[in-house]
């Protein structure tokens, strides 16, 4: 899909599985937080990285009990408005919310917050799609780009840090 039919990739891939099935699964600010750090260990690199992060994970579904089937296109727009600009609320919404507005599946749009915390405080769409195909899942896809790239120094002892050293 990104490089055409090829043999081997032409880059390099990290992939990061989020825990989204077995309780408890990860907040919103979790997730977020974990982009930034994300962002750090690239910015900590001495050359000049071209670096992609995605998020992936279905967006409102339940496939089954009283509530399969159960399609939520009006959040599911909601949030991916809110992956654009500056805002972060998203990575306040409780587990419940997900629950009750987007379906037992829905809780695995929080590993989209990984992504958008790499990205740092603002972000541009440069392409988004949503759609809802004949299954039970909707369908989103965006493409951010950093605006102001900038993440917030960690709470935590990191890699490059004195103490964290000293610990290891």
């Amino acid at each position: 899909m990104m490089f055409g039919h090829v043999d081997a990739w032409p880059c390099k891939i990290i992939p990061l599985a989020v825990n989204v099935v077995t309780y408890p699964p990860p907040s919103g600010n979790r997730c977020w937080a974990l982009g930034e750090a994300i962002a750090r260990a690239v910015a900590s690199f001495p050359e000049d990285l071209n670096v992609q992060v995605w998020g992936t994970g279905g967006m409102s579904h339940q496939l089954q009990g009283p509530r399969a089937g159960l399609i939520n296109c009006d959040w599911d727009n909601m949030f991916l408005d809110k992956l654009i600009g500056e805002t972060d609320e998203l990575r306040q919404i409780p587990h419940i919310e997900y629950l009750r507005e987007t379906g037992s599946e829905g809780i695995e749009m929080v590993m989209w917050l990984i992504m958008r915390g790499a990205l740092g405080k603002s972000t541009k769409c440069l392409h988004r799609h949503y759609h809802v195909p004949v299954s039970n899942t909707a369908l989103g896809h965006i493409v951010l780009e950093p605006v102001d790239g900038s993440v917030p120094p960690s709470t935590t002892l990191e890699g490059t840090n004195a103490a964290a050293q000293g610990a290891i």
